[in-house]
Protein backbone atom coordinates (compact mmCIF):
# COMPACT_ATOMS: atom_id res chain seq x y z
CA UNK A 1 0.00 0.00 0.00
CA UNK A 2 1.44 3.34 -1.09
CA UNK A 3 0.71 6.29 1.22
CA UNK A 4 1.97 9.76 2.02
CA UNK A 5 1.56 11.58 5.35
CA UNK A 6 0.44 15.20 5.61
CA UNK A 7 0.41 17.32 8.76
CA UNK A 8 -3.07 18.58 9.60
CA UNK A 9 -2.02 22.18 8.90
CA UNK A 10 -1.60 21.16 5.25
CA UNK A 11 -5.31 20.39 5.01
CA UNK A 12 -7.90 23.06 4.20
CA UNK A 13 -10.26 24.53 6.79
CA UNK A 14 -8.70 23.16 10.01
CA UNK A 15 -9.71 24.96 13.26
CA UNK A 16 -7.00 27.15 14.77
CA UNK A 17 -7.45 25.63 18.22
CA UNK A 18 -7.03 22.09 16.85
CA UNK A 19 -3.77 23.01 15.10
CA UNK A 20 -2.45 24.76 18.18
CA UNK A 21 -3.28 21.73 20.32
CA UNK A 22 -1.23 19.48 18.04
CA UNK A 23 1.65 21.81 17.23
CA UNK A 24 1.86 24.44 20.03
CA UNK A 25 0.36 22.78 23.09
CA UNK A 26 1.90 25.32 25.48
CA UNK A 27 -0.37 27.94 23.94
CA UNK A 28 -3.55 26.01 24.84
CA UNK A 29 -2.56 23.89 27.86
CA UNK A 30 -4.89 25.91 30.13
CA UNK A 31 -7.85 24.38 28.25
CA UNK A 32 -6.90 20.68 28.56
CA UNK A 33 -5.72 18.35 31.31
CA UNK A 34 -3.02 16.57 29.27
CA UNK A 35 -0.98 16.99 26.09
CA UNK A 36 -1.77 14.64 23.16
CA UNK A 37 0.88 11.98 23.89
CA UNK A 38 0.88 8.30 24.79
CA UNK A 39 2.97 9.11 27.85
CA UNK A 40 0.08 11.29 29.03
CA UNK A 41 -2.36 8.41 28.40
CA UNK A 42 -0.20 6.17 30.58
CA UNK A 43 -0.23 8.77 33.37
CA UNK A 44 -3.99 9.24 33.10
CA UNK A 45 -4.54 5.46 33.20
CA UNK A 46 -2.53 5.07 36.39
CA UNK A 47 -4.29 7.99 38.11
CA UNK A 48 -7.80 6.90 37.07
CA UNK A 49 -10.16 6.53 40.03
CA UNK A 50 -13.31 4.76 38.87
CA UNK A 51 -15.76 3.10 41.29
CA UNK A 52 -15.99 -0.68 41.01
CA UNK A 53 -19.75 -0.66 41.58
CA UNK A 54 -20.29 1.67 38.63
CA UNK A 55 -17.88 -0.39 36.51
CA UNK A 56 -19.88 -3.57 37.12
CA UNK A 57 -23.21 -1.88 36.44
CA UNK A 58 -22.10 -0.22 33.19
CA UNK A 59 -20.35 -3.38 31.96
CA UNK A 60 -23.55 -5.38 32.51
CA UNK A 61 -25.64 -2.84 30.57
CA UNK A 62 -23.15 -2.77 27.70
CA UNK A 63 -23.09 -6.56 27.57
CA UNK A 64 -26.85 -6.60 26.96
CA UNK A 65 -26.63 -3.83 24.35
CA UNK A 66 -23.85 -5.52 22.41
CA UNK A 67 -25.51 -8.91 22.53
CA UNK A 68 -28.65 -7.33 21.01
CA UNK A 69 -26.57 -5.71 18.26
CA UNK A 70 -24.94 -9.01 17.39
CA UNK A 71 -21.33 -8.43 18.43
CA UNK A 72 -19.02 -11.44 18.53
CA UNK A 73 -16.77 -13.28 20.96
CA UNK A 74 -13.97 -10.69 20.80
CA UNK A 75 -16.34 -7.98 22.03
CA UNK A 76 -17.62 -10.29 24.77
CA UNK A 77 -14.03 -10.84 25.85
CA UNK A 78 -13.37 -7.09 25.90
CA UNK A 79 -16.51 -6.51 27.99
CA UNK A 80 -15.22 -9.04 30.51
CA UNK A 81 -11.90 -7.18 30.61
CA UNK A 82 -13.76 -3.91 31.13
CA UNK A 83 -15.67 -5.44 34.07
CA UNK A 84 -12.40 -6.66 35.61
CA UNK A 85 -10.59 -3.31 35.49
CA UNK A 86 -9.52 -2.35 31.95
CA UNK A 87 -9.44 1.33 31.03
CA UNK A 88 -11.40 2.56 28.01
CA UNK A 89 -10.20 4.26 24.84
CA UNK A 90 -13.35 5.98 23.62
CA UNK A 91 -14.55 7.56 20.41
CA UNK A 92 -17.98 8.24 18.98
CA UNK A 93 -20.09 9.80 16.27
CA UNK A 94 -23.64 10.49 15.12
CA UNK A 95 -25.42 7.40 13.78
CA UNK A 96 -25.28 8.35 10.10
CA UNK A 97 -26.95 6.41 7.31
CA UNK A 98 -24.86 3.37 6.24
CA UNK A 99 -22.23 4.20 8.85
CA UNK A 100 -22.12 7.91 8.08
CA UNK A 101 -19.06 9.71 6.67
CA UNK A 102 -15.80 7.76 6.46
CA UNK A 103 -14.25 9.47 9.47
CA UNK A 104 -16.71 7.68 11.80
CA UNK A 105 -14.93 4.44 10.90
CA UNK A 106 -11.54 6.17 11.18
CA UNK A 107 -12.43 7.16 14.75
CA UNK A 108 -13.28 3.56 15.62
CA UNK A 109 -10.06 2.28 14.04
CA UNK A 110 -7.98 4.81 15.99
CA UNK A 111 -9.62 3.80 19.28
CA UNK A 112 -9.01 0.11 18.49
CA UNK A 113 -5.35 0.71 17.64
CA UNK A 114 -4.59 2.88 20.68
CA UNK A 115 -6.30 0.40 23.02
CA UNK A 116 -4.27 -2.41 21.47
CA UNK A 117 -1.01 -0.50 21.94
CA UNK A 118 -1.81 0.32 25.57
CA UNK A 119 -2.58 -3.33 26.28
CA UNK A 120 0.69 -4.45 24.71
CA UNK A 121 2.50 -1.90 26.88
CA UNK A 122 1.01 -3.36 30.06
CA UNK A 123 -2.11 -1.21 30.58
CA UNK A 124 -5.21 -3.30 29.94
CA UNK A 125 -7.44 -1.23 27.62
CA UNK A 126 -10.54 -1.78 25.50
CA UNK A 127 -12.02 0.29 22.62
CA UNK A 128 -15.51 1.79 23.09
CA UNK A 129 -17.62 3.61 20.50
CA UNK A 130 -20.30 6.01 21.79
CA UNK A 131 -23.18 6.11 19.30
CA UNK A 132 -24.71 9.59 19.50
CA UNK A 133 -28.29 8.30 19.35
CA UNK A 134 -29.68 11.10 21.53
CA UNK A 135 -28.83 13.78 18.99
CA UNK A 136 -32.03 15.15 17.45
CA UNK A 137 -30.48 16.64 14.29
CA UNK A 138 -31.90 14.28 11.67
CA UNK A 139 -30.43 16.45 8.91
CA UNK A 140 -26.92 15.28 9.87
CA UNK A 141 -27.65 11.55 9.62
CA UNK A 142 -30.36 10.95 6.99
CA UNK A 143 -28.17 11.08 3.87
CA UNK A 144 -24.91 9.69 2.60
CA UNK A 145 -22.82 10.10 -0.56
CA UNK A 146 -21.00 7.29 -2.39
CA UNK A 147 -18.22 7.50 -4.94
CA UNK A 148 -19.18 5.18 -7.77
CA UNK A 149 -17.76 5.01 -11.31
CA UNK A 150 -16.25 8.49 -11.12
CA UNK A 151 -19.46 10.15 -9.90
CA UNK A 152 -21.31 10.79 -6.67
CA UNK A 153 -24.46 8.88 -5.74
CA UNK A 154 -26.61 10.19 -2.91
CA UNK A 155 -28.91 8.12 -0.71
CA UNK A 156 -31.25 10.42 1.17
CA UNK A 157 -34.10 9.49 3.51
CA UNK A 158 -36.96 11.93 4.21
CA UNK A 159 -36.67 14.72 6.73
CA UNK A 160 -39.53 15.31 9.12
CA UNK A 161 -38.26 15.48 12.68
CA UNK A 162 -40.08 18.67 13.57
CA UNK A 163 -40.97 17.12 16.93
CA UNK A 164 -37.29 16.89 17.79
CA UNK A 165 -37.08 13.16 18.54
CA UNK A 166 -33.67 11.64 19.23
CA UNK A 167 -32.51 10.13 15.94
CA UNK A 168 -31.77 6.82 17.66
CA UNK A 169 -35.51 6.29 18.01
CA UNK A 170 -36.53 7.18 14.44
CA UNK A 171 -37.31 4.09 12.31
CA UNK A 172 -35.82 3.75 8.83
CA UNK A 173 -39.05 2.54 7.22
CA UNK A 174 -39.49 0.78 3.89
CA UNK A 175 -37.47 3.39 1.99
CA UNK A 176 -34.47 2.86 4.25
CA UNK A 177 -34.57 -0.88 3.57
CA UNK A 178 -34.96 -0.26 -0.18
CA UNK A 179 -31.92 2.04 -0.21
CA UNK A 180 -29.95 -0.58 1.70
CA UNK A 181 -30.74 -3.21 -0.95
CA UNK A 182 -29.68 -0.83 -3.73
CA UNK A 183 -26.46 0.06 -1.92
CA UNK A 184 -25.75 -3.61 -1.19
CA UNK A 185 -26.06 -4.42 -4.91
CA UNK A 186 -23.46 -1.75 -5.69
CA UNK A 187 -21.10 -3.20 -3.08
CA UNK A 188 -21.55 -6.71 -4.47
CA UNK A 189 -20.89 -5.45 -8.01
CA UNK A 190 -17.53 -4.14 -6.79
CA UNK A 191 -16.64 -7.41 -5.10
CA UNK A 192 -17.92 -6.59 -1.62
CA UNK A 193 -20.37 -9.45 -1.21
CA UNK A 194 -19.81 -9.67 2.56
CA UNK A 195 -20.17 -5.92 3.01
CA UNK A 196 -23.37 -5.99 0.98
CA UNK A 197 -24.69 -8.73 3.26
CA UNK A 198 -23.75 -6.71 6.37
CA UNK A 199 -25.55 -3.67 5.03
CA UNK A 200 -28.78 -5.37 3.98
CA UNK A 201 -28.94 -7.36 7.24
CA UNK A 202 -28.40 -4.24 9.37
CA UNK A 203 -30.68 -1.77 7.60
CA UNK A 204 -34.17 -3.29 7.78
CA UNK A 205 -37.37 -1.24 7.74
CA UNK A 206 -38.08 -1.90 11.43
CA UNK A 207 -34.63 -0.76 12.55
CA UNK A 208 -33.92 2.76 13.77
CA UNK A 209 -31.01 4.96 12.75
CA UNK A 210 -29.36 3.90 16.00
CA UNK A 211 -29.95 0.14 15.90
CA UNK A 212 -29.04 -0.15 12.19
CA UNK A 213 -25.81 1.79 12.68
CA UNK A 214 -24.95 -0.35 15.70
CA UNK A 215 -25.60 -3.61 13.88
CA UNK A 216 -23.45 -2.51 10.92
CA UNK A 217 -20.55 -1.52 13.19
CA UNK A 218 -20.94 -4.73 15.19
CA UNK A 219 -20.40 -6.70 11.98
CA UNK A 220 -17.60 -4.48 10.62
CA UNK A 221 -15.59 -4.59 13.83
CA UNK A 222 -16.42 -8.06 15.11
CA UNK A 223 -12.78 -9.23 14.92
CA UNK A 224 -11.46 -6.11 16.66
CA UNK A 225 -13.87 -6.44 19.59
CA UNK A 226 -15.20 -2.88 19.45
CA UNK A 227 -17.63 -2.24 22.33
CA UNK A 228 -20.67 -0.23 21.20
CA UNK A 229 -22.51 2.09 23.56
CA UNK A 230 -26.05 3.43 23.07
CA UNK A 231 -26.69 6.31 25.52
CA UNK A 232 -30.48 6.13 25.03
CA UNK A 233 -30.47 3.10 27.31
CA UNK A 234 -32.58 3.81 30.43
CA UNK A 235 -30.09 1.87 32.53
CA UNK A 236 -27.23 4.20 31.57
CA UNK A 237 -29.39 7.22 32.39
CA UNK A 238 -30.05 5.76 35.82
CA UNK A 239 -26.31 5.35 36.42
CA UNK A 240 -25.70 8.93 35.24
CA UNK A 241 -28.54 10.41 37.35
CA UNK A 242 -26.25 11.66 40.20
CA UNK A 243 -24.22 13.59 37.62
CA UNK A 244 -27.38 15.13 36.13
CA UNK A 245 -28.45 16.21 39.61
CA UNK A 246 -25.04 17.68 40.31
CA UNK A 247 -25.06 19.59 37.00
CA UNK A 248 -28.43 21.20 37.81
CA UNK A 249 -27.65 21.89 41.46
CA UNK A 250 -24.35 23.53 40.41
CA UNK A 251 -25.80 25.24 37.38
CA UNK A 252 -24.97 28.80 38.50
CA UNK A 253 -21.22 28.39 39.20
CA UNK A 254 -20.89 26.17 36.13
CA UNK A 255 -22.54 28.79 33.94
CA UNK A 256 -20.19 31.48 35.25
CA UNK A 257 -17.19 29.27 34.52
CA UNK A 258 -18.39 28.52 31.01
CA UNK A 259 -19.01 32.20 30.26
CA UNK A 260 -15.52 33.01 31.54
CA UNK A 261 -14.00 30.18 29.52
CA UNK A 262 -15.55 31.66 26.39
CA UNK A 263 -13.80 34.97 27.17
CA UNK A 264 -10.50 33.17 27.86
CA UNK A 265 -10.67 31.45 24.51
CA UNK A 266 -11.43 34.75 22.79
CA UNK A 267 -8.49 36.44 24.51
CA UNK A 268 -6.25 33.60 23.32
CA UNK A 269 -7.39 34.16 19.75
CA UNK A 270 -9.90 31.31 19.45
CA UNK A 271 -13.67 31.05 19.05
CA UNK A 272 -16.01 29.28 21.45
CA UNK A 273 -17.74 26.52 19.46
CA UNK A 274 -20.86 26.26 21.64
CA UNK A 275 -22.78 29.41 22.54
CA UNK A 276 -23.39 29.85 26.26
CA UNK A 277 -25.80 32.47 27.64
CA UNK A 278 -26.87 33.53 31.11
CA UNK A 279 -29.86 31.15 30.81
CA UNK A 280 -27.98 28.09 29.55
CA UNK A 281 -27.96 24.73 31.29
CA UNK A 282 -26.13 21.53 30.35
CA UNK A 283 -29.22 19.39 29.86
CA UNK A 284 -32.10 18.63 27.50
CA UNK A 285 -35.47 17.26 28.58
CA UNK A 286 -37.07 14.39 26.63
CA UNK A 287 -40.25 13.77 28.65
CA UNK A 288 -42.59 14.17 25.66
CA UNK A 289 -40.39 12.24 23.26
CA UNK A 290 -38.92 15.45 21.84
CA UNK A 291 -35.47 16.63 22.95
CA UNK A 292 -35.76 20.23 24.20
CA UNK A 293 -33.07 22.38 25.75
CA UNK A 294 -33.57 23.29 29.41
CA UNK A 295 -33.02 26.98 30.17
CA UNK A 296 -33.10 28.63 33.55
CA UNK A 297 -32.92 31.78 35.60
CA UNK A 298 -32.61 32.37 39.32
CA UNK A 299 -35.65 30.30 40.29
CA UNK A 300 -37.44 28.40 37.53
CA UNK A 301 -36.27 26.24 34.65
CA UNK A 302 -38.05 25.74 31.31
CA UNK A 303 -38.09 23.28 28.40
CA UNK A 304 -40.67 23.88 25.69
CA UNK A 305 -44.03 24.39 27.40
CA UNK A 306 -42.89 22.90 30.70
CA UNK A 307 -41.43 24.72 33.70
CA UNK A 308 -40.15 23.63 37.10
CA UNK A 309 -38.74 25.20 40.24
CA UNK A 310 -35.04 24.39 40.58
CA UNK A 311 -35.44 21.88 43.45
CA UNK A 312 -38.25 20.07 41.66
CA UNK A 313 -36.22 19.69 38.47
CA UNK A 314 -33.20 18.42 40.40
CA UNK A 315 -35.44 15.84 42.09
CA UNK A 316 -36.94 14.88 38.71
CA UNK A 317 -33.51 13.75 37.47
CA UNK A 318 -33.66 11.14 40.24
CA UNK A 319 -37.23 10.04 39.49
CA UNK A 320 -36.99 9.88 35.67
CA UNK A 321 -33.32 10.12 34.60
CA UNK A 322 -34.16 8.56 31.22
CA UNK A 323 -35.88 11.84 30.29
CA UNK A 324 -32.70 13.90 30.56
CA UNK A 325 -29.96 14.19 27.98
CA UNK A 326 -26.63 16.10 28.01
CA UNK A 327 -25.85 18.93 25.60
CA UNK A 328 -22.67 19.06 23.50
CA UNK A 329 -20.53 20.46 26.34
CA UNK A 330 -21.83 17.99 28.92
CA UNK A 331 -21.96 14.88 26.71
CA UNK A 332 -18.24 13.98 26.92
CA UNK A 333 -18.33 14.49 30.70
CA UNK A 334 -21.28 12.08 31.02
CA UNK A 335 -19.43 9.65 28.76
CA UNK A 336 -16.37 9.75 31.00
CA UNK A 337 -18.45 9.49 34.17
CA UNK A 338 -19.95 6.27 32.81
CA UNK A 339 -16.63 4.89 31.54
CA UNK A 340 -13.08 4.61 32.91
CA UNK A 341 -11.77 6.68 30.01
CA UNK A 342 -8.02 7.10 29.67
CA UNK A 343 -8.04 8.51 26.12
CA UNK A 344 -10.78 10.12 24.04
CA UNK A 345 -10.29 9.98 20.25
CA UNK A 346 -11.59 13.23 18.78
CA UNK A 347 -11.86 15.17 15.55
CA UNK A 348 -11.00 18.84 14.96
CA UNK A 349 -14.43 20.27 15.85
CA UNK A 350 -14.80 18.12 18.98
CA UNK A 351 -11.41 19.18 20.29
CA UNK A 352 -12.47 22.80 19.96
CA UNK A 353 -15.63 22.52 22.07
CA UNK A 354 -13.91 20.28 24.64
CA UNK A 355 -11.80 23.33 25.47
CA UNK A 356 -15.05 24.69 26.90
CA UNK A 357 -16.03 21.35 28.48
CA UNK A 358 -12.81 21.31 30.49
CA UNK A 359 -14.34 23.53 33.18
CA UNK A 360 -17.29 21.11 33.44
CA UNK A 361 -14.93 18.13 33.71
CA UNK A 362 -13.01 19.86 36.49
CA UNK A 363 -16.06 21.03 38.43
CA UNK A 364 -18.20 17.88 38.22
CA UNK A 365 -15.83 15.00 37.59
CA UNK A 366 -12.46 16.09 38.91
CA UNK A 367 -10.69 14.31 36.04
CA UNK A 368 -10.39 14.53 32.29
CA UNK A 369 -8.96 12.01 29.80
CA UNK A 370 -6.24 12.66 27.25
CA UNK A 371 -7.62 13.97 23.96
CA UNK A 372 -5.96 12.24 21.00
CA UNK A 373 -6.62 13.20 17.35
CA UNK A 374 -8.24 10.59 15.17
CA UNK A 375 -6.38 9.40 12.11
CA UNK A 376 -7.45 10.94 8.81
CA UNK A 377 -7.34 9.54 5.29
CA UNK A 378 -7.90 10.48 1.66
CA UNK A 379 -8.19 7.36 -0.49
CA UNK A 380 -6.98 7.43 -4.10
CA UNK A 381 -8.01 5.01 -6.83
CA UNK A 382 -5.71 4.12 -9.73
CA UNK A 383 -7.51 6.43 -12.14
CA UNK A 384 -7.13 9.46 -9.87
CA UNK A 385 -3.41 8.77 -9.51
CA UNK A 386 -3.11 8.55 -13.28
CA UNK A 387 -5.04 11.79 -13.80
CA UNK A 388 -2.96 13.70 -11.29
CA UNK A 389 0.16 12.58 -13.15
CA UNK A 390 -1.34 13.36 -16.56
CA UNK A 391 -2.18 16.95 -15.62
CA UNK A 392 0.76 17.54 -13.26
CA UNK A 393 -1.55 18.08 -10.28
CA UNK A 394 -1.36 17.50 -6.54
CA UNK A 395 -4.20 16.60 -4.18
CA UNK A 396 -3.86 20.03 -2.59
CA UNK A 397 -4.53 21.65 -5.98
CA UNK A 398 -7.76 19.67 -6.27
CA UNK A 399 -8.71 20.88 -2.77
CA UNK A 400 -8.16 24.46 -3.98
CA UNK A 401 -11.44 24.37 -5.90
CA UNK A 402 -12.95 23.75 -9.32
CA UNK A 403 -12.00 27.05 -10.95
CA UNK A 404 -8.28 26.68 -10.30
CA UNK A 405 -8.40 22.96 -11.08
CA UNK A 406 -10.03 23.55 -14.47
CA UNK A 407 -7.49 26.28 -15.32
CA UNK A 408 -4.54 23.98 -14.61
CA UNK A 409 -6.10 21.06 -16.47
CA UNK A 410 -6.82 23.19 -19.54
CA UNK A 411 -3.28 24.52 -19.59
CA UNK A 412 -1.83 21.03 -19.19
CA UNK A 413 -4.06 19.54 -21.90
CA UNK A 414 -2.40 21.55 -24.69
CA UNK A 415 -0.24 19.19 -26.85
CA UNK A 416 3.46 19.30 -25.94
CA UNK A 417 4.52 20.62 -29.34
CA UNK A 418 2.00 23.44 -29.15
CA UNK A 419 2.94 24.11 -25.53
CA UNK A 420 6.62 24.36 -26.45
CA UNK A 421 5.66 26.72 -29.26
CA UNK A 422 3.76 28.91 -26.84
CA UNK A 423 6.72 28.98 -24.44
CA UNK A 424 9.24 29.73 -27.23
CA UNK A 425 7.18 32.42 -28.89
CA UNK A 426 6.22 33.99 -25.55
CA UNK A 427 9.90 34.40 -24.68
CA UNK A 428 10.70 35.80 -28.12
CA UNK A 429 7.82 38.29 -27.96
CA UNK A 430 8.82 39.35 -24.45
CA UNK A 431 12.40 39.89 -25.64
CA UNK A 432 11.23 41.80 -28.69
CA UNK A 433 8.94 44.06 -26.63
CA UNK A 434 11.75 44.67 -24.13
CA UNK A 435 14.16 45.71 -26.89
CA UNK A 436 11.53 47.87 -28.53
CA UNK A 437 10.71 49.40 -25.14
CA UNK A 438 14.33 50.48 -24.63
CA UNK A 439 14.35 52.24 -27.99
CA UNK A 440 11.02 53.95 -27.27
CA UNK A 441 12.22 55.01 -23.81
CA UNK A 442 15.23 56.74 -25.40
CA UNK A 443 12.86 58.57 -27.69
CA UNK A 444 10.40 59.52 -24.91
CA UNK A 445 10.84 58.32 -21.29
CA UNK A 446 7.18 59.03 -20.47
CA UNK A 447 6.15 56.12 -22.71
CA UNK A 448 7.80 53.50 -20.41
CA UNK A 449 4.52 52.82 -18.61
CA UNK A 450 2.70 52.34 -21.87
CA UNK A 451 5.34 49.85 -23.00
CA UNK A 452 5.02 47.88 -19.76
CA UNK A 453 1.22 47.77 -20.03
CA UNK A 454 1.51 46.62 -23.63
CA UNK A 455 3.90 43.85 -22.56
CA UNK A 456 1.50 42.62 -19.86
CA UNK A 457 -1.41 42.79 -22.28
CA UNK A 458 0.43 40.62 -24.79
CA UNK A 459 1.31 38.11 -22.05
CA UNK A 460 -2.32 38.06 -20.90
CA UNK A 461 -3.68 37.43 -24.39
CA UNK A 462 -1.11 34.70 -25.04
CA UNK A 463 -2.17 32.92 -21.84
CA UNK A 464 -5.81 33.30 -22.87
CA UNK A 465 -4.93 31.81 -26.24
CA UNK A 466 -3.16 28.90 -24.55
CA UNK A 467 -6.26 28.17 -22.42
CA UNK A 468 -8.57 28.44 -25.44
CA UNK A 469 -6.38 25.94 -27.25
CA UNK A 470 -6.79 23.64 -24.28
CA UNK A 471 -10.56 24.04 -24.37
CA UNK A 472 -10.57 23.33 -28.11
CA UNK A 473 -8.71 20.12 -27.44
CA UNK A 474 -11.21 19.25 -24.72
CA UNK A 475 -14.09 19.74 -27.11
CA UNK A 476 -12.39 17.45 -29.61
CA UNK A 477 -11.64 14.66 -27.17
CA UNK A 478 -14.56 15.15 -24.80
CA UNK A 479 -12.63 13.89 -21.77
CA UNK A 480 -11.48 16.87 -19.75
CA UNK A 481 -14.82 17.42 -18.03
CA UNK A 482 -15.13 13.76 -17.03
CA UNK A 483 -11.57 13.80 -15.68
CA UNK A 484 -12.34 16.89 -13.65
CA UNK A 485 -15.53 15.30 -12.33
CA UNK A 486 -13.66 12.16 -11.27
CA UNK A 487 -11.03 14.11 -9.35
CA UNK A 488 -13.48 16.47 -7.69
CA UNK A 489 -15.99 13.76 -6.81
CA UNK A 490 -13.28 11.64 -5.23
CA UNK A 491 -10.98 14.21 -3.64
CA UNK A 492 -13.11 17.31 -3.09
CA UNK A 493 -16.73 16.08 -2.91
CA UNK A 494 -19.24 18.83 -2.14
CA UNK A 495 -16.16 21.08 -1.71
CA UNK A 496 -15.12 19.20 1.43
CA UNK A 497 -12.60 16.59 2.51
CA UNK A 498 -13.40 13.09 1.28
CA UNK A 499 -13.51 11.67 4.83
CA UNK A 500 -16.20 14.15 5.84
CA UNK A 501 -18.42 13.74 2.78
CA UNK A 502 -18.18 10.16 1.50
CA UNK A 503 -19.16 6.78 2.91
CA UNK A 504 -16.24 4.36 3.30
CA UNK A 505 -18.10 1.16 2.34
CA UNK A 506 -17.63 1.44 -1.47
CA UNK A 507 -13.88 1.89 -0.97
CA UNK A 508 -13.71 -1.16 1.31
CA UNK A 509 -15.64 -3.22 -1.25
CA UNK A 510 -13.05 -2.47 -3.93
CA UNK A 511 -10.09 -2.77 -1.53
CA UNK A 512 -10.98 -6.22 -0.22
CA UNK A 513 -10.96 -7.98 3.14
CA UNK A 514 -7.69 -6.48 4.34
CA UNK A 515 -8.66 -2.84 3.90
CA UNK A 516 -9.72 -2.11 7.47
CA UNK A 517 -6.60 -3.77 8.84
CA UNK A 518 -4.33 -1.74 6.56
CA UNK A 519 -5.97 1.49 7.69
CA UNK A 520 -5.73 0.46 11.34
CA UNK A 521 -1.95 0.09 11.04
CA UNK A 522 -1.77 3.75 10.00
CA UNK A 523 -3.68 4.74 13.16
CA UNK A 524 -0.59 4.00 15.24
CA UNK A 525 0.25 6.37 18.09
CA UNK A 526 3.58 7.03 16.35
CA UNK A 527 1.64 8.64 13.50
CA UNK A 528 -0.80 10.73 15.54
CA UNK A 529 -1.52 14.15 14.10
CA UNK A 530 -1.29 13.10 10.46
CA UNK A 531 -3.59 12.75 7.48
CA UNK A 532 -2.68 10.06 4.97
CA UNK A 533 -3.08 10.08 1.21
CA UNK A 534 -3.51 6.36 0.51
CA UNK A 535 -3.37 4.76 -2.94
CA UNK A 536 -5.69 1.77 -3.09
CA UNK A 537 -4.28 -1.43 -4.58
Amino acid sequence: MNCRALAFHQLPHQPKLFLAYLEKFEKVKAFYAYPPTMQAVTRASKKLDYPQERRAEVAAILSKQNETLGTGTETTSNLERLAKGAVAVVSGQQVGLFGGPAYAIYKALTAIQIADELTRDGIDAVPVFWMATEDHDLEEVRRTSWFEAGKLIRFELPDGNEAGWPVGRIPLGAEGERFAREAAELLEKDGGDLLGHYLSESYKAEETYGSAFGKLFARLFAKQGLILMDPLDAGLHKVAAPLYQHALAERDPLNLKLLERGKELERAGFDAQVKVTSKSTLLFYMGDGARQAISGGNKDFEAGERSWPRDELVHLTHLEPENFSPNALFRPVVQDYLLPTAAFIVGPAELSYIAQSEVVYEHLLGRMPVMLPRAGFTLMDAKANKLLGKYGLTVAEVWAGSQELRRKMEAASVPKSLSKGFDRDQKQIAKMVEQLGKQIAKLDSTLAGTVERTKKGIEFHLEQLRQKAGRALDQRLGVLASHEQHLESLLNPHKGLQERELCLLPFLARWGAGGLGELQKLCSSKRLGHHFIVSLP
